[in-house]
């Protein structure tokens, strides 16, 4: 089967599962998840299911992508802030539907990669940052919505700090080590949080520091 073939299969697979967004589904379609899987797992690329990176990451399964994406309710006038740029391909998605995507890795190398295929698909409203995930922005701040790529055992309150008050949204999954993840989306209204289940997932830890294998934090647009 064709990757064009593999990659119909799937976008049909996620209506199945009741996804109904369009701008979501059409990002998702537009963009090659292939490309930001190692070789050896690009006959996987359409499945449903999480594939190895490398330096203990995943690439999140498109199901999970695309309710994570659903959830926020993104639009072309919104700034978004992403924690945990992983492959590149959540940050890679969003791209198509927000104005501008500021994303922040940890790993070095994983954010040289993504950055490499951001530039070769010519995304380039994407602005990345070697740093902490659990500081976020704070100078691009306030974001409309913010998603966190990987499992926190409480909401970090520096990224709700970073919410717009006026309907800022956070789309994340929460959960103790040994324990069930749960993914929330908390919505900010002043100082008022509602926060609402979506339901299980699961996800490698956000982790404290910076792994920079010899090079300096930097910011760098795509």
């Amino acid at each position: 089967m064709s990757i064009e073939a593999r990659k119909i299969r799937l976008i049909m697979e996620l209506r199945r599962q009741g996804l109904a967004d369009t701008a979501v589904l059409s990002a998702i379609e537009r963009i090659p998840r292939e490309a930001f899987v190692p070789p050896t797992f690009r006959d996987q690329s359409y499945e449903d299911r999480a594939l190895p990176i490398g330096h203990g990451q995943t690439i999140s399964q498109p199901s999970v992508v695309a309710v994570m994406t659903q959830a926020l309710e993104v639009d072309k006038r919104m700034k978004v802030l992403e924690i945990g740029t992983g492959s590149g391909y959540q940050a890679a998605v969003l791209s198509r539907l927000c104005r501008r995507l500021y994303s922040v890795e940890r790993i070095a190398p994983l954010l040289r990669e993504a950055e490499e295929l951001f530039k070769a698909l010519r995304l380039h409203n994407i602005t990345t940052r070697l740093v902490d995930g659990q500081v976020g922005w704070p100078e691009q701040a306030p974001f409309m919505r913010i998603i966190a790529t990987a499992v926190a055992a409480e909401v970090p309150g520096r990224l709700v700090d970073q919410l717009s008050e006026a309907g800022g949204r956070l789309v994340l999954p929460i959960g103790r080590r040994g324990r069930p993840q749960q993914l929330l989306r908390i919505t900010r209204s002043g100082d008022s949080l509602l926060e609402e289940p979506l339901g299980e997932v699961r996800f490698v830890p956000l982790l404290d520091g910076v792994e920079e294998t010899g090079r300096a934090a930097r910011d760098r647009a795509s």
